[in-house]
């Protein structure tokens, strides 16, 4: 009897590259040196560029001891002979901005070039990946939305975050910078060379919600991140992705068809569409949704009014959406890859998403516990497939995603 091998979590390998980093003048600077210090690690030369205001959180020669690289501050200094922000330019393959005041988006959507990173903004040659950080009300004003709208046009410009958390001052809300794992992740992607350029992705996300009557429902506790992250990246990538979601709080992430249902039997339907004659308008499915097992065999049109005595609600399963679409799928294609949220210990959860992946006639299962995955921006999972498992550490949605995309893109490159 053979058994499947167990690969451990490496990092994988990386094109030597070098990325200009730009620091501004937010106390999420001192991050920055942790982001200096994960590019370093992964092979990254990294030239560090600080605004003055940056300058006066992390002091420059901070990021010079650690990237044995001098950390540039003044356009016009008198040690370069020649135009530094064009030289900058010259040598980086991308310009990351983590992180990017509001003070700084307003500039480089303005398209001034008043300080040395603006002009290196202005003048890359690359991809510029900036990394919001301020407080959510400088987020949400009107004027930073406007620039933000404005740079999104910019086919060279892309955003990773805001999140959602704890600024500098106590307060909670949008406007938290990415954590720099999340960064390095959508880093990683941009300088991929677009490696799922053309490949049509299917990804399904989020609960789905059955009504009992116009005030309740059954459902269930998924966010909708880790789909959201899967279509974001593969968009991100290079995919032509559609976005089946249930009733979620999320943005649409750049680039991403979305189609909004509330009921299993909805997202059943809007996954015939997507999937079209035969499953021939999809090469890969990603079933991340939290799909309701069953639903009320009743809509009542009126409340259901309280009362004393017991209540009973007749219950009827749903479709299994992904081995009905398993048990259609007449050859490799499309790639099928499910989802495995369960209860238990690590090897009850796998074991769980082993027999998943053979009745259910998919190709990959991605198995987490319930406590790791529901709710949070971090998930800890084991991709599961018929020769080998994958466990990997507890990391950002993003960068899980990543991680799935990757296997994606090596299965279908091993079936030309």
């Amino acid at each position: 009897m053979t058994h499947p091998t167990t690969q451990q979590t490496s990092v994988p390998a990386v094109t030597p590259r070098t990325v200009a980093l730009g620091v501004t003048g937010s106390v999420a600077a001192f991050k920055a040196v942790e982001l200096a210090r994960t590019l370093l690690q992964r092979g990254t030369r990294v030239l560090p560029v600080l605004t003055r205001s940056g300058a006066r959180f992390v002091a420059p020669m901070t990021f010079t001891a650690l990237c044995g690289e001098r950390a540039r501050v003044d356009m016009w200094d008198d040690t370069f002979p020649g135009e530094l922000h064009i030289e900058l330019a010259a040598r980086a393959d991308a310009v990351l901005v983590a992180p990017a005041t509001a003070d700084f988006l307003a500039r480089i959507a303005q398209g001034r070039a008043d300080d040395l990173l603006a002009a290196l903004v202005l003048v890359a040659r690359g991809p510029v990946l900036v990394a919001p950080a301020m407080h959510p009300r400088m987020w949400a004003n009107p004027a930073t939305q406007r620039n933000v709208r404005a740079l999104q046009h910019d086919d060279r410009v892309r955003f990773v975050g805001p999140v959602v958390g704890p600024v500098a001052n106590g307060e909670v809300g949008l406007g938290r910078m990415a954590e720099p794992s999340d960064i390095v992740s959508a880093l990683d992607g941009l300088l991929s060379g677009r490696d799922l350029q053309g490949v049509r992705l299917v990804v399904t996300a989020g609960p789905t919600v059955e009504d009992l009557d116009p005030v309740r429902f059954l459902s269930n506790r998924s966010s909708g991140r880790m789909g959201f992250a899967i279509a974001a990246r593969a968009a991100e990538r290079g995919a032509q992705v559609k976005l089946i979601t249930g009733p979620v709080v999320l943005p649409t992430p750049t680039g991403v068809e979305r189609i909004d249902v509330r009921s299993a039997l909805q997202m059943q339907s809007a996954l015939h569409e997507a999937m079209g004659p035969g499953l021939s308008s999809a090469d890969v499915l990603v079933m991340s949704a939290a799909v309701g097992d069953y639903r009320p065999s009743r809509l009542h049109e009126g409340k259901m009014k309280r009362s004393a005595d017991a209540l009973s609600i007749e219950l009827l399963p749903n479709p299994d959406l992904l081995a009905g679409i398993g048990a259609q799928r007449a050859s490799s294609r499309p790639l099928l890859v499910g989802f495995a949220v369960e209860t238990g210990t690590d090897d009850e959860v796998v074991a769980y998403a082993r027999g998943k992946l053979m009745r259910k006639r998919v190709d990959m299962v991605v198995a987490n516990a319930a406590s790791d995955g529901f709710g949070g921006e971090t998930n800890r999972a084991t991709i599961v497939e018929q020769d080998r498992e994958e466990p990997l550490g507890q990391m950002s949605k993003l960068a899980l995603a990543d991680r799935i995309l990757d296997r994606v893109r090596e299965r279908l490159a091993a079936e030309r």
